[in-house]
């Protein structure tokens, strides 16, 4: 496609989620096979059009959808590059994936909302990573906090609502922090436009350089909710552990919205050029992250049940992810996207084992003990072998390349030997954890005589090969590290040469 045919379909993976839900909360809501359709459909048509939309992005190409023919500054405005279109592909993906299993398992029976709520966390996912304005980055997260808020409910119980009411006060608590950054930076650039905003701080008068810097700051520590970084991850574990197996999955995304964030505003907006705020979270993302590996990792060793494992695993894989980001160098970011695409599809598929396990071993559920066989424990147990490793960081799969350029990647930074240090032995702490629930729940238990009465085990075939699946992507992401790398240094490369952004985006240059 050329940039102009290109151009009007980045509002897609916007509009039409958000048609889809409205949809479907008018005309569907009571009719499950048609809202099952019109969500698969969705997903689909979601996968093709954002996989055309990296392939022209992989040129090099930025291209704007401006609201209303509304041009920026002063209009809202969508902006594809190659870091867009990838956490929108990955999102498709991943959305798609989880929805098959979630139709498979049954899920979506056990409450008529469950299919717009969908949508609508589609809508803000995409949304995030789409928009080139600050306040429209808020609206999207309200969106997805509010859709994410009722999917987490989604089957009710008093752990989940328990989990939920804690969930929305952290997160409503960092949606006021978020407004007053962006009221902040307003008052003081006269702009909410990303790429207008980065112009004026970088032109901004001594004066102003405090409050811009205290401003970022606030900025980045509400991003750092979203992607639970130490202190501010305790929310994750809980939330992630109470819902259920095919949201949690979904929700392997959603602390990638804050990683994102992070790496979007500090390079456009707070990078070299933007004087006494420039990079400002040097001095404590670093340490942060590394806290956050050992203790997601220690999590993981420490964990009664598996979905607390996957929990754990999940906070570990942020602290990695954003200790590569910490460095904020081009081959480190370029490392940390390459393992952006690895962690969100082995959470993914790590979660998709865990509740298909839980559910067979009946009264025993998730808790790493011994029982009795239950349904499918061989298949299951190569699924749960091949997740862990994926989220360790072993070989063959794609984790331990994700880990290996992370290490590449820190090597000559300042403090890149505590990253090595902190990685390698959380690596070891990480497979000591797996290994242990591993041995109990399949080698220990094969002693055990009798099977587990579960009753009717819902999911079958569609359920395990969705989990499966996702591990086939993770090894596509291996076989083909060579390209995946090679579109994630020119992402990190087009992140650190701002001028094509913003120029396209201020200038309509196509």
């Amino acid at each position: 496609m050329t940039a102009s045919a290109i151009a009007p379909w980045v509002v897609a993976p916007v509009i039409i989620p958000a048609l889809a839900a409205a949809l479907i909360l008018l005309v569907m809501r009571h009719k499950l096979t048609l809202s099952r359709v019109t969500t698969l459909g969705v997903c689909v048509a979601l996968v093709a059009i954002s996989a055309v939309m990296l392939g022209h992005t992989a040129t090099g190409a930025v291209e704007v959808y401006a609201m209303g023919d509304w041009s920026a500054p002063f209009g809202i405005v969508l902006v594809l590059d190659r870091l867009s279109a990838m956490m929108v592909l990955l999102t498709s993906v991943v959305a798609l994936g989880v929805l098959i299993y979630a139709i498979a398992t049954g899920l979506d029976r056990k409450g008529w909302h469950f299919h717009p709520l969908f949508q609508f966390q589609l809508l803000g996912l995409n949304g995030a990573f789409l928009t080139g304005d600050l306040f429209n980055l808020f609206v999207f997260f309200e969106v997805m906090l509010l859709a994410s808020y009722g999917l987490m409910l989604h089957g009710q119980g008093a752990a989940r609502l328990k989990a939920g009411v804690q969930y929305v006060i952290i997160n409503l608590a960092g949606s006021t922090l978020f407004l007053v950054a962006v009221g902040m930076l307003y008052g003081v650039t006269g702009t909410l436009n990303m790429a207008d905003m980065a112009l004026r701080v970088a032109a901004a008068p001594e004066g102003d350089q405090a409050l811009i810097k205290a401003a970022s700051l606030l900025l980045i520590t509400v991003f750092a909710l979203k992607a639970a970084l130490v202190p501010l991850h305790f929310w994750l574990p809980r939330t992630y552990a109470s819902t259920s197996g095919a949201v949690a999955a979904l929700f392997a995304i959603m602390t990638k919205v804050g990683a994102y964030s992070i790496i979007r505003v500090t390079t456009l907006i707070f990078g070299d050029d933007a004087q006494a705020s420039a990079w400002a979270p040097a001095d404590w993302m670093l340490p942060a992250a590394l806290i956050t590996i050992a203790l997601g990792f220690f999590g993981v060793l420490a964990a009664k049940g598996l979905r607390d494992l996957a929990a754990f695993a999940v906070v570990g894989s942020m602290g990695t992810l954003l200790a590569a980001v910490a460095v904020f160098q081009p081959d480190a970011m370029s490392a940390a996207l390459y393992y952006t695409v690895h962690s969100t599809l082995a959470a993914a598929a790590l979660f998709l084992v865990v509740d298909l396990i839980a559910v067979r071993r009946g009264e025993y559920g998730d808790a790493i003990n011994v029982g009795p066989r239950f349904q499918d424990v061989e298949k299951l147990s190569a699924l749960f072998f091949l997740a862990a490793i994926a989220m360790v960081g072993l070989p063959p799969l794609s984790g331990f390349i994700g880990k290996l350029l992370i290490l590449d990647g820190v090597r000559d930074a300042a403090g890149g030997y505590w990253i090595w240090a902190v990685i390698l032995i959380t690596t070891v702490i990480g497979i000591l954890g797996f290994a242990r629930a591993g041995s109990r729940l399949f080698w220990k238990s094969a002693a055990v005589e009798g099977d587990c009465h579960a009753g009717r085990v819902h999911g079958g075939g569609p359920a395990l090969a969705m989990a499966a699946g996702f591990i086939a992507l993770l090894a596509m992401a291996t076989v083909f590290a060579g390209p995946l790398t090679a579109y994630t240094d020119a992402t990190a490369a087009q992140l650190f040469e701002r001028d094509a952004y913003i120029n396209t985006v201020l200038g309509g240059v196509s």
